[in-house]
């Protein structure tokens, strides 16, 4: 979950890696680290925590002459965040470097085997045994000695390597962790994300598991590592711009997320249907209309918030198609007896395409015969790559941590894969079908009026709620998922102790912490289970609950039951969950303002987790 970046040119090295790091320090921020040549010899410089103690280190430098370097942003696996285990790391005479991101399965071997031949480590990280493993093999090529150890390494690694004895190149390779080349005239670029290259170039070039690139000012080659042999590769140009990736004015990452909400649904569907006819096109499915009706069963394979997205389209796609779904966590897809054949479409979901569990599921899944369809926000990143298809979300870049726009953009995916397949298998009248299209089309319009009243009525709830240690959160049907991801966005920023529930489920248990201390946050629209959901607060109101209500308007039994309210436009049932969830985005983001917390970087986490 590190970012990696690097650069070989004609411009002046350490601001672009700062740059680059800046638009990489979501993937990890315990550490910060860059090295750049400097006249025969390589100049290091790394500091604990946030970038800006790193940039502060290097107000002397940043004029250096070099035109040729590495960075890297860190988050912690192997060893606590200190300076001793920042990136990069050396070998044992400091001529030759590396930066790395993954992890080494197999370091406490390699790391053994090293110290007997007499190397002397000084850090607790896996990557250290790469740079002394190429060490062992470095003669006179870097590309020789960085294939032949990397022959020795179990694991993932997107690794960048810079050697003073070849001063005027980079080396990177990459195995189950994502690594982009950045094309522009008069030098080459390397990161982990697209987001770090974007103020310097669009023509980007995705390495392979088991690919090498070799980097120069004016030159790049991508090789097998296997066998050192060319490999042709096409340079693609990506539709984003710098300053998709900048805050525009707004005081956080995320909060500017929530608010491009409305535009990044409507990119989402744009092209894709004709409110006319209500037909749904999707032409980058990937599977002919024979093999669609062959499929018996839909497995949605997920990881935090892209499977509560998940979880909603259980509802739709059962609802609508009459396919059975089943809806796994990534990470414990691949523990269970499968049971996949052609027969059965798997679709992982992943905002970065890169989140390693979801990637290992959907390998195994291919592996047995399933039809594979990602739902996806980064083109030509791994998971869409070695998917049959791809509904790609075309939400833009996302820098903050906690998922926001992506979320919304994944649903709405899945209602446009929804009336896709129902319209396939005729199991959507055309005129609902029309009617469920219309209401989509309507919806970002509808979004965009409400936000700023939304965020102004959540802050006010925030204010009241900012010093609570615990809250529920309840839902039914496909509002169940929002209360899980209403609960998951608390956590994740404010560092609020938080649950999502089912509402049925609250006597069943969690209904014993109910208390005059306990915020107790209830999701009621008017819709099939509305007076159930009214039952079940009014249980919580017995018990002297705090509640809050997100409900309908006009909705006159919310505001008699609860301490505080918000109510949304009445729109098609079908489509509540990505308006509903809009006040829970605000309220977390609101009380994580309030506690003074990073939100758009919250402690332990990073936003693309590469690592199992």
């Amino acid at each position: 979950m590190c970012g990696i970046v690097g650069y070989v040119g004609h411009r002046k090295v350490v601001p672009i890696l700062l740059e680059g790091l800046k638009r990489l320090e979501y993937r990890g921020y315990d550490s910060a680290g860059l090295v750049y040549v400097s006249g025969d010899k390589l100049a290091k410089h790394r500091a604990r925590g946030k970038l800006i103690n790193l940039e502060e280190m290097l107000d002397e430098v940043r004029d250096s002459a070099s035109h040729i370097g590495l960075g890297h942003t860190r988050w912690a696996t192997h060893g606590p965040p200190t300076e001793a285990n920042a990136h990069p790391h050396s070998d044992c005479t400091g001529r030759l470097v590396v930066v790395h991101n993954g992890i080494i399965e197999n370091y406490h071997v390699l790391r053994e085997k090293l110290k007997a031949n007499g190397h002397v480590f000084t850090s607790e990280t896996d990557t250290e045994v790469l740079a002394h493993l190429i060490e062992e093999h470095l003669k006179d090529d870097l590309v020789t000695a960085v294939r032949q150890a990397l022959k020795k390494v179990e694991g993932s690694y997107a690794i960048g390597v810079l050697w003073a004895g070849q001063p005027d190149t980079l080396v990177a390779a990459r195995n189950q962790s994502p690594l982009v080349l950045g094309v522009q005239e008069g030098g080459s670029l390397l990161a982990s994300d697209i987001p770090a290259l974007l103020p310097y170039t669009n023509q980007v070039v995705f390495l392979e598991d088991q690919e090498l690139a070799v980097l120069k000012e004016g030159s790049w080659q991508v090789l097998r590592l296997s066998n050192g042999k060319p490999v042709k590769k096409e340079v693609q140009t990506i539709d984003w711009n710098a300053s998709m990736a900048e805050k525009a004015g707004f005081k956080h990452f995320m909060l500017k997320e929530i608010f491009e909400q409305p535009q990044a649904i409507l990119s989402t569907f744009r092209g894709r249907l004709d409110p006319e006819t209500g037909k749904v096109e999707l032409p980058e499915i990937g599977l002919g209309l024979a093999e669609l009706k062959n499929i018996k069963r839909i497995s949605l394979v997920a990881c935090g918030t892209s499977w509560h997205a998940a979880l909603v389209a259980k509802y739709w796609l059962e609802k609508w198609v009459g396919i059975p779904v089943e809806v796994d966590i990534a990470s414990e897809f691949r523990y269970r007896r499968l049971l996949l054949d052609e027969t059965v479409m798997v679709i992982p979901i992943s905002q970065s395409g890169e989140t390693a569990d979801t990637l290992a599921g959907l390998r195994l899944a291919k592996k047995m015969g399933a039809r594979v369809i990602s739902i996806c926000n980064v083109v030509g990143s791994t998971i869409t790559r070695e998917s049959h298809g791809t509904i790609y979300t075309h939400a833009g870049p996302e820098i903050g941590v906690a998922s926001t726009k992506a979320f919304t953009c994944q649903l709405t995916a899945f209602y446009l894969l929804t009336l896709y397949l129902g319209q396939i298998h005729g199991t959507i009248k055309p005129k609902e079908r029309k009617a469920m299209v219309k209401a989509l089309v309507e919806l970002p319009a509808i979004m965009e009026e409400e936000l700023p009243r939304l965020q102004q009525e959540s802050a006010a709830i925030a204010a009241a709620f900012a010093d609570s240690r615990d809250f529920l959160y309840l839902g039914r049907g496909s509002c169940f998922p929002i209360a899980l991801e209403g609960a998951l966005k608390l956590k994740e920023i404010s560092y609020i102790h938080a649950e999502g529930y089912a509402a049925g489920e609250l006597k069943h248990g969690p209904i014993a912490l109910i208390d005059r201390d306990m915020p107790v946050l209830a999701l009621a629209p008017k819709d099939g289970v509305y007076e159930k959901v009214v039952s079940n607060v009014e249980e919580v109101k017995a018990r002297n609950g705090r509640i809050i209500m997100v409900g309908s308007k006009g909705d006159r039994t919310i505001q008699r039951m609860a301490e505080h309210f918000i109510l949304l436009p009445k729109i098609h049932e079908e489509l509540n969950p990505i308006l509903y969830v809009l006040p829970l985005q605000f309220l977390s983001y609101e009380i994580a303002s309030l506690r003074g917390c990073d939100v758009d970087q919250p402690r332990n986490l990073a936003k693309s987790v590469t690592v199992e």
